[in-house]
């Protein structure tokens, strides 16, 4: 009989070897690397949200005015004497025009040092004058126009309440720059 000779080589036998080890590995590093990118999303996701908010603070921040352009009455809703009067006549020093001296009759009870009170057309023009009374409360009533009222509290002191100019203006400064840096 005659064999038949080939001259390829024989099949070699199958190695102990299973792929599952690497795939194992290119797993674990996809997991890895999949997380390192999920925190770096998260980050950045963060970091938006904390700019959108100081964009949002600095939008809601007081604007400049002129305070010549801003009509101001000024009530005494505390037990102090002449409260009001004084607290008017430092405001005209600061070029605030002052439309009316007189005590609270509103019928409102005030707490803390004062309130500003305004409507929605005041809105701007009551958180300018807020500025010059740190701790005041911002009320909003249903006039239509610009104008706003100051109405002093029992905790108003003579002397130490309103903000001098140089806070106020340094405020202006800081909600101008936080604006601008949005």
């Amino acid at each position: 009989m005659t064999t038949l000779r080939t001259d390829s080589p024989a099949v070699r036998a199958r190695s102990g070897r299973r792929p599952l080890p690497p795939i194992v590995f290119l797993l674990v590093l996809g997991l890895i690397a999949g997380g390192v990118w999920w925190n770096v999303f998260r980050q950045d996701a963060a970091r938006q949200a904390e700019q959108d908010a100081a964009c949002a603070e600095a939008e809601a921040a007081p604007q400049a005015l002129d305070p010549a352009t801003v009509s101001v009455r000024v009530f005494n809703a505390s037990d102090q004497g002449g409260l009001a009067q004084s607290v008017a006549d430092d405001l005209g020093a600061r070029g605030f025009t002052i439309a009316e001296v007189a005590n609270d009759n509103s019928g409102r009870e005030v707490t803390g040092v004062g309130e500003v009170r305004h409507g929605v057309g005041g809105k701007s023009t009551a958180a300018f004058l807020a500025l010059y009374l740190p701790g005041a409360t911002l009320w909003q009533d249903v006039r239509s126009t610009q104008q706003v009222d100051l109405v002093l509290g029992p905790e108003f002191v003579i002397g130490e309440s309103l903000a001098p100019d140089d806070v106020v203006n340094a405020a202006l400064d800081d909600a101008e720059q936080a604006s601008a840096d949005c």
